[in-house]
């Protein structure tokens, strides 16, 4: 799948990372942190206290009216109803000159899974590039949170240009044993690299071609 782009030298605006639920926000506060080039980072999530004690400056509270500022509660319908209800807010963070979109979540949960494929319609919809960079649950996050984020994967491929998954279990096949608080901030790490590398590609440069069948 090719993509040719035209950025223009102040594209501040034109690629944008969201994180969606708990999962999400918290690879796009680290990513926040380690700074893309001339990329604009949002967090989305209908849990009000998540969003404001975060440092990363654009938020966008959805569900306001189902959840009260209260989480999902795991529930991905919950977290789909609670972004159908922002639908307009959700494309109106977007139609501001947005080419390309990175949606990153952790999938088995409820926000990240059930809201993030409604954000790719909404971008499909407004001709947007975009592209899913999620993570799989680990196995001891059991059963049902697997099953529900291969749904939510499967969701989320149907209005993405193209979907990275990153499986957590390999993570610590790869890194050893590691600690549940290490395993989660390497899978962050991993998400930044890849949305890094991608952005990059495209912001080095003011006209670039990229192929995603070589990511």
């Amino acid at each position: 799948m090719n993509f040719t782009f035209d950025i223009p030298s102040q594209s501040r605006s034109i690629i944008k990372v969201i994180g969606v639920g708990g999962g999400g926000s918290n690879a796009v506060k680290h990513m926040h942190k380690q700074g893309i080039k001339d990329v604009e980072f949002i967090i989305c999530n209908t849990d009000r206290q998540a969003l404001e004690s975060s440092s990363v400056p654009n938020k966008l509270q959805i569900g306001i009216d189902l959840t009260e500022g209260l989480g999902a509660g795991a529930k991905p319908e919950r977290g789909r109803q609670a972004a159908l209800e922002s639908r307009e807010q959700i494309r109106e963070l977007l139609s501001n000159g947005t080419k390309m979109l990175f949606i990153t979540a952790g999938m088995g949960g409820g926000t990240g899974t059930g809201a993030a494929p409604v954000i790719a319609q909404v971008a499909q919809e407004l001709g947007i590039l975009t592209v899913g960079i999620v993570t799989a649950p680990f196995m001891f996050e059991g059963k049902k949170k697997r099953e529900q984020a291969e749904q939510g994967i499967k969701e989320l491929s149907e209005s993405c240009d193209t979907v990275l998954v990153i499986l957590n279990d390999k993570l610590r096949q790869l890194y050893g044993n590691l600690t549940m608080g290490l395993a989660f901030a390497k899978a962050d790490t991993v998400l930044t690299t890849a949305a890094k590398s991608i952005a990059e590609i495209i912001t080095v440069t003011s006209d670039v071609n990229v192929d995603f069948e070589d990511v």
